[in-house]
């Protein structure tokens, strides 16, 4: 068993906003292999259980707000008895571009309250994450632009993104993360 995490805030008033991208790629995943999620009201998440050739992957929607995602995602690992690598988060990340995404094994919460919480609940940090860039804003406070809506250019910018995760989400899976971040920064070059 895996854990595939899309870090986000629960409720139609996030539902568009810049910090829930990973919720709406396991959206767009769960609809893609035409699964759909339950409420998993032990663990505070919603979850979807996929099953690929390689094994069971469960889809988690975390239901504590961004700031206590680890709560759930970690009593999940534990009742699962899944180890902290066979976890893969993906998330927003204001230091990447909008339409820019980067994998990365391991390492801190970059400022990432989301991160924060799962690095203070799980044994250690060594989950693989997919970082969808939104960038800064140009100026000001930075939560009014998480949670804000995209505009329509920062949406395309989502959809590519999307698209080049969703070919390569069963690699990540399978642990190829080089071979993955190779194809996804090609299919995001500038055409």
């Amino acid at each position: 068993m895996q854990l595939l995490v899309g870090l986000g805030n629960p409720g139609s008033k996030y539902e568009e906003t810049r910090h829930n991208i990973g919720f709406r790629f396991l959206d767009l995943l769960a609809k893609s292999e035409g699964l759909r999620f339950d409420a998993a009201p032990r663990f505070h998440a919603e979850t979807a259980v996929w099953s690929r050739p390689e094994g069971r992957v469960l889809l988690v929607k975390p239901q504590t707000f961004m700031n206590n995602s680890g709560e759930s995602v970690a009593a999940l690992a534990r009742y699962y008895q899944v180890e902290t690598d066979q976890i893969v988060v993906v998330y927003d990340d204001l230091d990447l571009p909008a339409g820019k995404l980067r994998l990365k094994h391991g390492g801190g919460h970059g400022g990432h309250n989301g991160l924060r919480s799962l690095n203070q609940h799980l044994p250690d940090n060594n989950y693989i994450r997919a970082k969808a860039g939104i960038g800064r804003p140009a100026h000001g406070d930075i939560t009014p632009w998480v949670l804000g809506r995209a505009d329509e250019g920062d949406r395309a910018d989502e959809a590519r993104v999307f698209a080049a995760l969703l070919n390569e989400i069963d690699t990540i899976l399978s642990g190829q993360l080089p071979q993955a971040a190779n194809r996804i920064h090609l299919a995001l070059q500038p055409k």
